[in-house]
This record gives structure tokens, sequence and C-alpha cells, in this order.
């Protein structure tokens, strides 16, 4: 079947004049307003992001090496969106450009004026502006990075020949930063000899404190950016995110302590703590890619003996790699990963838990399997983003960030999980046949607020951390909100506390929310301390760059509050009841095309909430193109669109006038997820565009 694909028979679409940038105001500007009219003669690069978005995340780390290399003719300019309300806050936002190394102008755009006009409808957007002010390139989601590379290229060279580049310093100011013992902390975990483990992202490192939670004892990794193995000093790092234990049992056996969720290097490091030394033991330092191509190289060589930390697989370039099988193990040091957030042990499994946060899924790693080399599989998830109960291989995630190990008699071998972009508290439990997936707070990717009371009524905010009291109830580190809050299952007769796994409502977990404390910045992490019969507290304030301890109340009962509820606020899109044409268009970069050589190129994914919404057009195909029939008797919902492309390189020809066989082209993938607020409105615009690059 002939693909229907949007590729343009010209690399450029029609002149199109750049809206100016309006918003609340500026940073790394040195307090500067910045207009178009300043960045005239550069090419600008504007990044639509907010700082939640994992996948707007993945961008800035895209970005980095291109701004770098072009930063004589290119600006990149950070155009700040917020989903969430917490996002809102300029200090917030302040502290996200700080946390995530933004080396650019970023514009706070809390209305979304500039979002607007620009018709962004997704994070993160991509929009390429010539140095003569006019938009020649819209793109939206990751994977372009080579395409912005060739794109620039182009433009560079054209605008040096007609002299209207403009090369030197563009007008980004860095900020001074304030020295700190902890910059960031995201998770710490409690090691045996009273001393505290620290995943200290913002130095790219670990910090081990005294038992009072502020001395510094030492650091392990060298505190610049970047993935190395080696002792301590040597050792890097980049934003490491959860920290977990490895039982006495296993530590001999595996030669490390701690596993360690290094997030953006997409890799899991082992931490031996004597020595201090770190070594990768899975995950390739690569980003795994939904639908890519190289995910799992299928042949190679490691690099170095597989026994020598730090050894990495090298793929075979001549060959294609396999797809990703959900169903299979695979060696762990040579599958990417994606955005690690959190780790957490299962006996029940026999294997580390791992919020694998890049693509929305739960993977498990073995340490022991393959002769002590260790295995990686995909526990639960779609990879699809949403909050779908029920069997693993049918579960949906939104970037999974915390993990817990359930405790007290009722555990039942679960996981507490923290589900970042749904603002939910979920249960995964083990089963005779995988894993299964139960909801106890959360409504979705568009509702948050902070409201207790019956869990299936809660609402939290971005959560990124959970911990269990040994009562059985949970600890919440409600992450934009600035609260703890505890969810206690509720039992039969909803007053005593049974097996998690029964404490059911539907499908759900029934169970009381409340209020533990309130103004923290930033929790993103617990630490459940017990003395006799006092429990305590130690809480990573993220943007407070501190650990502190909340005493619980007696009863450990909190308190009930209303902080009323929100919704994702994104201007809704209107379109006609009928036939609804929705089009993806894809071009290839400059010196690339379409990949088919390993199956279909393309591939579009289309459903709705509610389900309603949709009677006709829902499902998978390859085609970027589709004809949609909208519900006239549904008012309002969301479309859920993902799209993916593969391109490549051009491959130059040989003497006989062939592709020449001793080169194998690079492969690139570029994926998107669109969740689109719609309105029915008779009379409307009949088509939808989504560019995935266009």
């Amino acid at each position: 079947m002939t693909q229907n694909v949007r590729v343009a028979t010209s690399s450029r679409p029609p002149r199109v004049r750049a809206s100016e940038l309006v918003g609340r105001g500026w940073l790394n500007t040195g307090g500067r307003d910045v207009a178009l009219a300043d960045l005239r003669g550069k090419v600008v690069v504007l990044d639509f992001w907010t700082f939640c978005c994992v996948n707007c995340l993945h961008v800035l780390d895209e970005l980095r090496e291109l701004e770098e290399r072009h930063r004589d003719e290119l600006v990149i300019v950070g155009v700040h969106s917020p989903k969430f309300a917490h996002e809102a806050d300029p200090d917030a936002l302040a502290s996200a450009v700080e946390r995530y190394e933004v080396h650019h102008p970023v514009l706070d755009d809390p209305d979304l004026v500039t979002w607007g006009a620009y018709t962004a409808r997704a994070w993160p957007t991509l929009v390429v502006i010539d140095p003569e002010g006019y938009v020649v390139a819209q793109m939206a989601g990751e994977g372009h990075a080579s395409a912005i590379e060739a794109i620039v290229a182009e433009l560079v060279a054209e605008h040096d020949a007609k002299g209207t580049l403009h090369r030197g310093d563009g007008p980004y100011v860095p900020p001074e930063p304030e020295p700190s013992t902890l910059r960031f902390p995201a998770k710490a975990v409690a090691l045996p000899g009273g001393t505290l483990l620290v995943a200290d992202a913002g130095h790219h490192s670990l910090a081990e404190l005294a038992a009072d939670g502020e001395t510094l004892l030492r650091r392990i990794g060298s505190g610049e950016r970047g993935l190395a193995d080696g002792g301590p000093g040597a050792a890097r790092f980049a934003e490491p995110n959860g920290v977990c234990l490895v039982l006495d049992d296993l530590r001999d056996r595996v030669g490390y302590d701690v596993l360690v969720a290094d997030t953006a290097n997409h890799t899991l490091r082992g931490v031996h703590l004597a020595s201090g030394a770190v070594s990768t033991v899975a995950g390739t330092g690569d980003q795994f890619m939904v639908g890519g191509q190289e995910n799992v190289p299928r042949s190679g060589h490691l690099a170095d003996d597989a026994a020598v930390p730090g050894a990495r697989m090298v793929p075979d370039r001549r060959g294609p790699a396999e797809p990703f099988d959900p169903a299979l193990e695979y060696p762990a040091r040579t599958v990417r990963l994606s955005s690690p957030s959190d780790v957490a042990w299962s006996p029940e499994l026999g294997a580390f838990v791992v919020a694998m946060a890049g693509h929305h899924a739960l993977w498990a790693f073995d340490p022991l399997a393959r002769d002590g080399h260790g295995s990686v599989r995909l526990l639960a998830g779609t990879m699809n983003e949403g909050l779908e109960d029920g069997p693993g291989d049918a579960a949906w995630f939104a970037q999974p960030s915390g993990l817990a190990p359930a405790a007290g008699p009722a555990a039942r071998g679960g996981v507490w999980l923290a589900d970042a972009e749904t603002s939910a508290l979920r249960l995964v439990e083990p089963t005779e046949h995988g894993v299964e997936l139960r909801t106890a707070v959360g409504q979705g990717l568009f509702d948050f607020g902070h409201r207790d009371g019956a869990a299936d009524q809660a609402l939290l905010q971005h959560p990124l951390g959970v911990a269990a009291l040994p009562d059985g109830s949970v600890v919440v580190a409600d992450t934009y909100n600035g609260a703890l809050r505890r969810f206690v299952p509720a039992g039969p007769d909803g007053a005593s506390m049974t097996p998690v796994g029964d404490a059911t409502s539907g499908s759900r977990l029934a169970g009381e929310v409340t209020t533990l404390a309130t103004g923290l910045a930033e929790p993103s992490g617990v630490v459940v301390q017990v003395d006799g019969d006092a429990v305590h507290l130690l809480v990573v304030e993220s943007a407070a760059h501190r650990l502190t301890r909340v005493a619980l109340p007696a009863d450990v009962a909190g308190q009930v509050l209303d902080g009323g509820a929100h919704r994702v606020a994104r201007p809704a899109t209107d379109v006609a009841p009928g036939p609804l044409r929705l089009d993806v268009p894809f071009v290839p970069a400059p010196g690339q095309k379409l990949d088919d050589r390993w199956g279909p190129s393309t591939e579009l994914r289309v459903s709705a909430t509610p389900p309603e919404l949709l009677t006709g057009g829902a499902g998978d195909g390859t085609d970027l193109a589709r004809d949609l029939v909208i519900n006239p008797e549904v008012a309002e919902g969301v479309l859920h669109v993902t799209a993916k492309a593969a391109s490549c390189d051009e491959v130059p020809l040989g003497p006989d006038g062939r592709p020449d066989p001793d080169v194998f082209p690079a492969c690139h993938f570029a994926q998107q997820d669109w969740g689109v607020p719609v309105r029915v409105v008779p009379g409307a615009d009949p088509t939808l565009t989504l560019p995935l690059r266009g």
C-alpha cells in the first residue's frame, strides 16, 4: 500500500514573517527585553517548552551541541509556556532555567501569548526563523537535532553569501551561580552506617552527608556533566535522580552497593561505597526512541571486555538494528534507555523496577542475569502517554518518576508509583503473568490540584516522589503543590486497612488522602526514618537545595485541605462535526530522505478522550494523513495523536553511479505525542494540521 506522507517538493514553505516575542519578561539576558529586530542577522530557533515535560528536557539536551557549534550565527530562544499552575510562577521558572542548565535567553510566556501566535499545539515545538525574520520551519517533538543542524547550515551559507548574516555574540547573559552544598537534589537514601546518600542532580554527582543531613562527608563524581566510569573523582553523571540500596546478599555478587538512575545519561550506574567506584550497568548512554531503528543493535561488539566497567556496545553500522521486542529480555548494556528517574528492588520480581520517565513505561533490571552482566526488559506500559490501569502490557503511564516498595503486613509485594504528568499515585502489583496497575489518586493528563478526601476525588500536582510508612500508608512528595500528602488504603468497611490489592472501588484503590505538610520547595523525594515509635520524614526539598526533617503528627492523620481543582489551560481548537481531515506534514531535512529500508518510514496513532468523540478514524496506520469523523453529540474533548517518522542521510554515489556500498547512512527518528483540546463547533475548519516537521 502506498504511504500518504506529506513531503514537500521544496524544503522551504512560503515566506511568513515571524511574530513578535511577547511575554511577562526575560531570563538569561541580564535584565534586558529582546525583540525580534534585535536578532536580525541571526538564525533563530524558538524552543517552546515547559519544565515539567521530559520530552522538552530531551530537546534541551539535543540542542546543546548545536548551540555551542553555531554560537556566532545561531540564537536559541526558549519560550516557556507552562502546563501546570506551579510552572507559571516566575521564581519556579528561574529555578528551572538554572536547574536544567539552559544557556540561552528564555521568554516567560505564562499566558501562552507567543505560544498562540505561532500556533503551537504541543510541548516541545520548535520554530526556525531565518536572518531576515521569516519562519522557515516548524516541528514538534523529539529527534529533530540533525534536521535543525542541516537547516542552520543551509541558512548560514545562504545568508553569508547574501550579506544578511551577522556573526558575533547574541543576547545571552549567564547568571551568577550561587555556591551551595547541594544543588537541586533529587532523591536520597539512608546508608547502613547512618549517613545519607543524595542524588545531587544540579552538581551531577552523589553527595554523602552526615546523619544531620547537612554536613558533606564526600562527593562521588567529578561534578562535570558527562558519562564516565571510574573512581569518585573521575566518574561523571548527568542529572542523577533515583538511588536504591542493593540488598546485602546481592552486593558481593554484583560488585556494587547502590543502584543509581542516571537520568540525563539514560543509564543505570552501580556505586561501590567503600571505594567510591562507579560503573555503568545498564544502558548505552543513548536515548531510546519509541519506534526508532537503533534501540537494539543487531550485531556489534563491546568496545572493551564486557566485565570492564564502562564498556559500551558499538553497533555494526553496516547493517540494520533489530526492532525492539517488548516480550524479550536483552543484555543490559546493549539496549538504549530513556530518562530513568527512579529504581526500587522487588523481591517478588527478583529485579529492580525502573521508572522510565522518557517513554512512559516501567522496566525491570535483573543484575544477576546473563552470568552477572545483567538484563533488562519492558515490565509494563505501551509507551503511550496517559492514565490506563490493568495488566502491565496494556497500562499507560505519563512520566513515572518515583518508586517505593509497599510496606506493612498488607503489602503483598507491591510497588507504589508517583506518575508525574497525570498527577497520580498508582500501585504496581506482581501477578502470575506479570504485573497489574491500579490507580489510587489521579484523573489524567489534564486535571490536577490540591484536594484531600476520598482518593477518587483527591488531586495532586506533578508528584515526583513516594515513600511507604510502616503502617502501610503512603507519603507522596506532591512536588508542584510544595506539600507532603498521605494516602491510607481503606478496608471493605471504609475504616480499616486491608491488603492494598483488595482495597478497590471499581478498578481504583479506595482510601483517604490528607496533607501532612505544606510550604516545601518542590519536594521530590522522601526518606522514612523510624526511631522506636517515632517516625520522621526526611524530605528532599529540591528547589531549596536541602534536606528537611518533618515530624509526623502523633496520630499520623494530617489535615484535610481543599486548594481547588485545575485543568491544563490551553486554548481549544475548534473543529467541525462530521468529517475532519488530519494532516501531519513531515519534511526530511536537507540531505536526508525517508527511510523505508526496514519497513514503513512513518506511523500515525489516533485516539480520543472521551472515546465517543471519534466515530471514525481512530487506530494505528502508516499514513501521516487521515480522515476522522467527529461526533456531533460530543461538545468537547481531546484528540490524542502520536506521529513518528524515520529518515536517513542520502548516500553518495560511487563511480558507477550507484549508492556507495561502503557507506551505511545514519538514520534519524522524530516523534511527538499531541493531546489537542478540541471544541466541536458547526462551521469550523474541517481540517487539522499538526506539523511533525514542516
